[in-house]
């Protein structure tokens, strides 16, 4: 036994003294911690709630999908120094950082959210042709330019278009604040049937099995070749370099890609951006 302050305790009556204290202790810590940091303690206790998980996922899902739809549906304004015209001070070319580190969404990350908002696999052109309701015609648009489709279809689901659409208007508005003489993005590749899969991988190995573009959310965008806009009825305009076109597009996606609205991975081999709409 062991005396303290004229009380006699055992050893069990010790412990439970040393537990009470040792609590009221964690207590009055928690208690700070929740004056201090509010958000901190909302957080952990989120991390044991009982309610069902999937109820977060699915709301910040619908969250990042609303936050997506106010960026490419809102009315495209003319930023201010397009209106007062170009004979200002140009803005600077800055790209990205890295490529790679930039726009880094692999086929994983972008195939979860296409099969989410696109359609399902098409199996075949003439399958295609039964998908007209879910897939709208991109194959003709001012603001860009497709490369000939041999193993895609110039459809994309309404987002998608929305999207591609959107870029292509940020590059030639960006080249213009910028004093560039302007040029259209040259779109490569855009839906796929699985018959187009099955034979693109006869001879491109980096085409997948599971690929996005099989759900129409989905197009490469070159970053080599561009399409100056001449005018007809004047002189010949000398083309921008495809490097700084390259630095302008970088910037203009890696902007979206912040805000949300897409996924872009960069593709060294095939010489293109790779993107998903969100």
């Amino acid at each position: 036994m062991i005396r303290y302050k004229n009380y006699i305790l055992w050893p069990d009556k010790v412990e439970k003294r040393h537990f009470v204290r040792f609590f009221l202790s964690v207590v009055g810590v928690l208690f700070v911690i929740r004056l201090l940091f509010p958000s901190v303690m909302t957080r952990v206790a989120r991390m044991f709630s009982p309610d069902k998980p999937e109820t977060a996922v699915v709301d910040t899902i619908m969250q990042q999908m609303q936050v997506a739809d106010s960026v490419l549906l809102a009315p495209l304004t003319l930023h201010p120094d397009l209106l007062a015209g170009a004979d200002g001070q140009k803005h600077k070319i800055y790209s990205v950082s890295s490529y790679k580190d930039c726009f880094p969404d692999i086929n994983p990350v972008q195939l979860a959210t296409a099969q989410r908002l696109g359609v399902d696999v098409i199996e075949n052109r003439d399958a295609a042709e039964h998908s007209k309701d879910r897939l709208v015609y991109a194959g003709l648009n001012p603001y860009y330019n497709i490369k000939t489709l041999y193993s895609s279809i110039p459809y994309l689901v309404p987002r998608a278009q929305v999207l591609l659409e959107r870029i292509a208007r940020n590059f030639l508005d960006s080249q213009y604040v910028k004093h560039i003489p302007p040029s259209k993005l040259l779109v490569t590749s855009m839906t796929r049937t699985r018959e187009d899969v099955e034979k693109l991988r006869r001879h491109n190995g980096n085409a997948s099995e599971q690929s996005c573009h099989c759900h129409g959310t989905t197009f490469d965008i070159s970053y080599l070749h561009y399409v100056p806009v001449q005018d007809p009825d004047g002189p010949a305009v000398r083309p921008t370099r495809n490097d700084t076109l390259k630095y302008v597009l970088s910037e203009v996606l890696n902007d979206l890609r912040r805000q949300g609205t897409c996924y872009v991975k960069y593709e060294a081999k095939q010489s293109c951006f790779h993107i998903t709409a969100r």
